[in-house]
């Protein structure tokens, strides 16, 4: 029984701040959203560059073991 219990509060707790926000603070949720643009866009960028300069090592990191390895295949074959 709790468990439905704990659903149905879910549920108009939900219902009760979709309310809230559209009736009463619809103008402040909206300078809310609109002032979380910025940083998300700024951090998402952040990230975006961090993983390119890790993606960009790994590839030199993987291109530089190759050589390694196609090296020390063509010594062994000399031998």
């Amino acid at each position: 029984m709790g468990k439905y219990l704990a659903v149905l509060a879910g549920l108009i707790a939900m219902a009760a701040g979709l309310i809230l926000v559209i009736f009463v603070w619809w103008r402040e949720f909206y300078q809310l959203v609109f002032g979380f643009i910025p940083p998300v866009l700024f951090f998402g960028g952040l990230i975006a560059l961090i993983a390119g300069i890790s993606s960009i090592k790994d590839a030199q990191r993987t291109k530089k073991l190759e050589e390694e390895t196609s090296e020390k295949k063509a010594e062994e074959k000399k031998d």
